[in-house]
């Protein structure tokens, strides 16, 4: 791939199921180290990673030959296995999860809203949260899957 370039960067947002609270204070920082050195570790470069109780926020870059679902599959897989093995034993993501590209010249921007998830929850539900995101970004949803 010396000739080819590119510059592939992603919001991903995925919550823990049924948006029970298991990521907790007191080990949220190593998590999301762990979800850091995952995203590397399937060739990606996690530019941030943050969130609260109920979801993760990460910013990463990825390459051509990275297949989203597969990428997300396996970064869900190690996660919740180390989460549950280390941490919280009831520990799960839910099924689903949401993505949205990133243009270079918004990386700064998201890097910092991710950076401010605390205090953003103080003001705004996760759910209220994703709707606004999906919105933003033209993605169409169904509200049933959002409660």
């Amino acid at each position: 791939m010396g000739s080819t370039y590119y510059s592939l960067h992603y919001h991903w947002v995925c919550s823990t199921n049924e948006r029970r609270p298991y990521i907790r204070n007191e080990w949220r920082t190593h998590f999301f180290e762990y979800l850091g050195g995952t995203v590397r570790g399937l060739g990606g470069v996690a530019l941030k990673v943050g969130g609260v109780e109920d979801h993760v926020h990460a910013l990463i870059g990825l390459k051509p030959i990275h297949c989203i679902a597969d990428f997300t599959r396996e970064l869900k897989k190690a996660s919740s296995a180390r989460a549950a093995q280390s941490w919280e034993r009831e520990f799960q993501w839910q099924d689903g999860y949401s993505i949205f590209a990133v243009s270079a010249s918004m990386i700064e921007k998201v890097r910092r809203y991710i950076e401010g998830q605390t205090e953003h929850h103080r003001k705004k539900p996760f759910v209220e949260e994703i709707k606004d995101l999906l919105e933003r970004h033209g993605v169409e949803y169904d509200p049933k899957y959002l409660v």
